[in-house]
């Protein structure tokens, strides 16, 4: 059994770790609130938009350069992960799944594969591999505004629209609650082609377009891959947060746990040290009598 001093240093430690991971709990809390609550109010917007475009009907011969199908010899993957760690496997899981996703492409024969990241867990980890990261962006998620994430999202249609890259691909945990984040690898260019049951005809709403579907097609869909993008940020934001308050969450209950182990087996190092004690001293006392 450990001596009294070594059971008090640890039980020192651990209370002090309880003290930090529940502060950083509190945190995670106030900031889970704020980006629960951006995202909720972002996807009514998106969902819309999405609606929108899904009753111009592709097949009428309306596309624009985003909806251009291209043998994808050449990738750009956006990876999604968080400036900071202790959010349990948040991180690792969209590497594991970026991972996945360079190693599915390549055995299509894909030549050219490359990304584009946001976070610098992803950053740091996939810059060891020589010219994969064509660039980093990793304050966006500081501070994230609309205007500076569809600068960003702008480039990429740039790039798409110059057939720099036939495919572009994000990988990011979508939020669904505090305790559950959804891993989501999601096509952004080139747009997928709306899919069109048999009863689709019945229930798309009947627009009346001015001035006529190619040029509102031509508006809608960037306004529609900016908030798409803009909604994806929001998303591993919450995600984030959420998993970050869960997993402090547990290490707070982790430490009380161990503080009663701790406790308890420093009373009972304690009561053996005092037995040993009054041992030696009865002892002592009938070693004079006798």
């Amino acid at each position: 059994m450990a001596n009294l001093k070594e059971v008090r240093t640890r039980i020192a430690s651990v209370s002090s770790t309880q003290q930090i991971t529940s502060a950083m709990k509190m945190v995670s809390a106030a900031k889970f609130r704020r980006a629960q609550n951006a995202i909720m109010g972002m996807r009514p917007y998106a969902a819309m938009l999405n609606e929108i475009i899904s009753d111009i009907d592709v097949e009428d011969g309306v596309q624009t350069p985003y909806h251009e199908m291209r043998q994808p010899q050449s990738v750009l993957l956006v990876v999604v992960t968080s400036n900071k760690g202790l959010c349990g496997a948040f991180n690792a899981n969209v590497i594991k799944e970026a991972s996945a996703r360079m190693e599915h492409y390549r055995k299509q024969g894909c030549t050219t594969l490359r990304m584009v990241t946001l976070g610098k867990r992803g950053s740091e980890f996939f810059s060891k591999q020589q010219g994969l990261v064509a660039a980093s962006h990793d304050d966006l998620l500081d501070n994230p505004t609309f205007d500076s994430i569809s600068a960003l999202c702008d480039q990429l249609m740039e790039a798409f629209c110059n057939k720099e890259y036939d495919c572009i691909e994000i990988i990011y945990n979508q939020f669904k609650n505090s305790l559950t984040q959804i891993l989501s690898a999601e096509q952004f260019l080139p747009v997928a082609p709306k899919a069109n049951g048999g009863g689709t005809s019945q229930t798309r709403n009947d627009y009346i377009y001015e001035p006529d579907k190619q040029r509102i097609l031509q508006e809608m869909i960037p306004l529609t891959l900016r908030s798409q993008f803009y909604r994806v940020v929001l998303d591993s934001l919450a995600a984030e947060h959420g998993a970050r308050m869960t997993a402090m969450q547990k290490a707070t209950d982790n430490a009380t746990e161990l503080l009663k182990e701790l406790r308890l087996s420093y009373n009972k190092a304690r009561q053996a040290a005092i037995t040993n004690e009054i041992i030696e001293i009865v002892s002592g006392s009938e070693a004079l009598k006798g």
